[in-house]
């Protein structure tokens, strides 16, 4: 054949063909940082080309690239440094700080240029944290730069994490390109790259294949010609779906069969009906590895087995050829297309389909036997890549030694706080280790501490931790086993606090020894379940703080005390206050960060719910500062979470509803975590949409975190549930809702809960005629507030006494008591009854407290209150302002009150971080409603802001 593009056998077409809208885009966006772009398609659809022309056009910009591997390592942000591997000399005239130098270990190709590896740190999450920065200064001091990482449907968890922790820093000259196939997209992968939108630049691309026309395009480009015929072309697009891959493999194979003639110019197939090209490329494929020589094939299968691109010397020592037969086989293997060598002098498969083509096809004694050769050449290396290595000992069948690998892998997986892979390659282990009852134990114990720290577990982990328990295990081991697994019995889909408590207390005997473990158990036992005595699980609690006391560790009895502190919360115990007081007494800057943060989030979440707003929100700014210090995007995501739930509560609902999607999208696949958010998610479309689909999802979200045994946020959304009901005169609805939450509530002795939703029960009940049920309910939630701490209490025992009374004094004390707690929508909802005893009675005052309640109404975007209340002002001849229409509210000249909340913060000298962490918002979006306030105020300056904000007083 002549005329072919490039070495003999390879048709590689030299230019983007069908691609010039999306690159053209694609160059747009790239050129103006900070920007990012999102491409997605199907294997073989043309992602990696894409970017490599993007590279060259990218003038005047550093362009580094890094791809994903199917194979795991424990070593984590894999394409993220070997993006980075080549960079030294545009580093050479920079000034890096010396956080730089986190990523000395992890880039030994930069050491002339990083400085000086800092000390240690204590906490792994906080090493974590200072990489990211580290590897985020070297991006920013690239200068105009774009980072291109792709295959992410392949990604660790820690290279999601640094994309996120990008997301937040985003420095300001560079550009970020992400490539995925959807259909691979984990939830994770996709919220990540869901962090980038808001920014200045932004595009996602999803590639289609190409049509016949592009097709035959392609090919003509491909095999050096004017033209195809556009037989060709449609046989070509039929045959291989438009898949650019595809097609270049097709023509390959007709190419090697002889089966192209050139005819005027162009290329036509030759006698149609004689060819019957298989459909599938694998086919394709394997025809035209049939035609290497035997060392190009045994090198081409060596790469199959291999699966990732490696260094030529390992490519060659998998294979079973003498030294000079493998370099003429490589040789012949990369010209034939098949191959492909990087930048980095790296080979592999060009495209990951070739590769399991190949792989396929290999007969299983050679497939063992080149995993054999694999291994002995990856354990040559130093040091050796743990996670390929124990990959092709396991598939060699060298189970010992797959055994060592596989755990030092996991442990490294570990250390650098990677516990997704951790777990996988500790069960994988375990499942396949039988007999061995001391390694059985020790992997058990560490796939149960990895799985405590997942936000997501499998329920086969749990049932593989319990079938170890069978074994003859030490004490200690058998004992920290089963509270790993009473953990996950706690956090797990189908959680079961009746099995947990069982193994809490059948492992405090086991625990002897470990007095930090054995007081975690006894705070499992003091967890609310129903049918317990509440005495004896606050004697668990008080035996747990005397057993801390035994712990010599700093650092765990914060953690333990925030798990103590939230119990008694939920419990409405004073002693919470003490408990707390000890907890932040023995926080040091030294502390844990992850611990901390854990600690201060259990509290902070909890006293939400408990009505203690102030305390949650500083709770909440101190787990949010750790969270970050310690780089721990899935802390940071629970910490962002309780602060959204907290200003649902408090009525700061300026953004709120997207800040929620997007925290209901992260936490996607930590359902036990994410149900906190679902549940204000809900409240909130229900009660400022009000529509019965926006019902229906609250109603199911209430029915999923009980089943959860996640009975603590139950009370707003089921007073929701009742007034919605009752507007709609639906009586029986309200009191089943209303008898089912008394009814849980009492179980469990946990009337702390009650506050949030006993107005709304007493009404229920009134409705029914029930007068005696509510009058009852109402005078032993009095009876047992008294005895608990509850800021909401007061104000609640009068807004139901109200009901009952109709007195206006009742009324107007819960009003104020409400307003008092920081609490707008319930004052809101006192104040519309008492302006509806008032107006029917002609007492003064109606009017004003009507329109009171109709303002925070309009403000909230409460659709079915407003409604309500406007039928009753229309009833009573109250004139109204108009109603906004359309769109967000404008507040025209005025500032919104989020605007006037972060001006205020600003005018006391916060910064934006600090202002951010406060009112949990990005730096990014204080800022935003920071330029607007000023702007509105016709300012430049923060301390022009301070001096109008003090002369405009309180």
């Amino acid at each position: 054949m002549f005329g072919m593009s490039g070495a003999r056998g390879r048709v590689v077409s030299p230019e983007l063909v069908g691609r010039d809208d999306e690159l053209a885009r694609l160059v747009a966006v790239v050129s103006t940082s900070p920007a990012v772009a999102v491409i997605e398609g199907e294997a073989g659809i043309g992602k990696t080309r894409l970017v490599a022309e993007l590279a060259t056009r990218s003038t005047g910009q550093v362009f580094v690239t890094g791809s994903c591997r199917q194979i795991h390592e424990p070593f984590p942000l894999g394409p993220v440094l070997e993006a980075l591997r080549d960079v030294s000399t545009n580093l050479r005239k920079t000034s890096l700080s010396p956080v730089a130098g986190a990523v000395r270990p992890f880039l030994p190709e930069l050491a002339t240029v990083l400085p000086a590896l800092p000390e240690p740190l204590d906490d792994r999450g906080a090493e974590t944290h200072r990489l990211f920065r580290g590897l985020a200064e070297i991006l920013a001091a690239l200068g105009p730069a774009v980072l291109a990482l792709e295959d992410l449907h392949w990604a660790d968890a820690q290279t999601l994490e640094f994309i996120d922790y990008l997301a937040s820093v985003r420095p300001a000259a560079l550009s970020v390109v992400l490539t995925y196939r959807r259909e691979d997209a984990s939830p994770r992968l996709m919220a990540a790259a869901g962090r980038w939108s808001g920014g200045p630049g932004q595009l996602v691309l999803r590639l289609t294949p190409l049509d016949a026309v592009a097709t035959a395009t392609l090919a003509a480009t491909m095999l050096d010609a004017a033209e195809v015929s556009a037989e060709f072309g449609r046989y070509l697009c039929e045959r291989t779906s438009g898949l650019p891959f595809a097609i270049e493999e097709l023509l390959a194979l007709l190419q090697a069969r002889g089966s192209l003639v050139r005819r005027a110019g162009g290329w036509e197939r030759r006698t149609l009906d004689e060819l019957d090209v298989p459909a599938r490329i694998r086919d394709a494929v394997l025809e035209r590895l049939g035609r290497l020589s035997p060392a190009a094939r045994g090198v081409a299968d060596a790469a199959a087995v291999l699966q990732v691109p490696v260094a030529e010397q390992v490519l060659t020592a998998t294979t079973r050829l003498d030294p000079t037969e493998a370099v003429n086989g490589l040789i012949e293997a990369l010209g034939s297309g098949l191959l492909g060598e990087q930048r980095d002098a790296r080979i592999g498969f060009r495209h990951q389909l070739a590769a399991q083509a190949v792989y396929e096809d290999l007969a299983g004694p050679a497939r063992r036997a080149l995993h054999d050769r694999a291994a002995d050449a990856l354990a040559a290396l130093a040091p050796p890549p743990l996670g390929q290595l124990a990959h092709h000992l396991h598939e060699a069948g060298r189970r010992d030694e797959w055994v060592i690998a596989a755990e030092q892998a996991a442990d490294q997986a570990v250390a650098l706080r990677h516990d997704v892979e951790a777990a996988r390659l500790y069960e994988q282990v375990l499942r396949e280790t039988k007999g061995d009852a001391v390694l059985r134990g020790r992997l058990a114990v560490k796939l149960g501490q990895a799985a405590v720290e997942m936000l997501h577990v499998a329920p086969t982990v749990a049932a593989l931790l319990t079938e170890v328990l069978e074994d003859e295990l030490p004490p200690v081991v058998r004992g920290e086993l089963r509270l790993r697994l009473g953990l996950l019995a706690h956090v797990s889909d189908d959680s079961d606090p009746a099995r947990a408590s069982a193994l809490y207390l059948a492992a405090i005997d086991d625990l002897a020894e470990r007095p930090d473990l054995q007081a975690w158990a006894m705070v499992g036992l003091g967890l609310p379940a129903p049918g317990d005595d509440p005495a004896e699980r606050r004697g668990w609690l008080e035996r747990a703080l005397v057993t801390l006391e035994r712990v010599t560790d700093p650092d765990f009895p914060v953690f333990l005390l925030g798990k103590i502190a939230m119990v008694m919360l939920a419990l409405g115990d004073p002693l919470w206050r003490q408990v707390t007081a000890q907890m932040i007494d023995r926080t040091t800057p030294a502390s844990s960060h992850r611990m901390v943060a854990n600690a201060y989030t259990s509290v902070g979440l909890e006293a939400v719910y408990v009505g203690h707003y102030p305390d949650a929100a500083a709770l909440l700014v101190e787990a949010e500062q750790r969270a970050t210090a310690a780089g721990s995007p899935q802390l940071g995501l629970r910490v962002r979470a309780a602060g959204a739930v907290l200003d649902y509560y408090r009525g700061r609902w300026d953004g709120l509803g997207e800040r929620l999607r997007a925290l209901t999208d992260e936490l996607h696949e930590s359902p036990n975590f994410g149900i906190d958010v679902q549940a204000v998610a809900a409240c909130l479309e229900a009660v400022t949409g009000g529509t019965q689909d926006a019902l229906d999802r609250l109603a199911a979200v209430l029915v999923d975190a009980e089943q959860r045994h996640v009975v603590d946020l139950l009370g707003r959304p089921t007073a929701v549930l009742v007034r919605s009901a009752l507007d709609r005169q639906a009586v029986t609805t309200a009191t089943r809702l209303a008898d089912h939450l008394i009814d849980l509530y009492s179980s469990h002795e946990l009337w702390s809960l009650l506050p949030d939703a006993l107005p709304a029960l007493v009404q229920a009940l009134a409705a029914d005629a029930r007068t005696d049920d509510a009058a009852e309910l109402v005078d032993r939630c009095e009876q047992e507030f008294e005895r608990l701490d509850l800021p909401l209490a007061s104000a609640a025992l009068v807004r139901a006494r109200a009901e009952l009374t109709g007195s206006v004094s009742f009324l107007l004390e819960a009003a104020e008591g409400y307003a008092r707690r920081s609490a707008p929508y319930d004052e809101a909802l006192a104040r519309e009854a008492l302006a509806a005893v008032q107006l029917e009675s002609g007492e003064p005052g109606g009017a004003e407290n009507l329109l009171a309640a109709l303002s925070c109404y309009r403000e909230l975007g409460t659709r079915r209150d407003d409604d309500r209340a406007t039928t009753l002002a229309r009833k009573h001849g109250v004139a109204v302002p108009g109603r906004h229409r359309g769109g967000r509210r404008g507040y025209g000249a005025a500032l919104s009150p989020r605007e006037q909340q972060v001006a205020e913060l600003a005018a006391t000298g916060r910064t934006n971080k600090e202002i951010g962490a406060e009112l949990f918002l990005s730096h990014k979006t204080v800022d935003k409603h920071l330029r607007s306030a000023l702007a509105k105020l016709g300012l430049r300056s923060r301390t022009a802001l301070a001096h109008r904000l003090t002369e405009a007083g309180p």
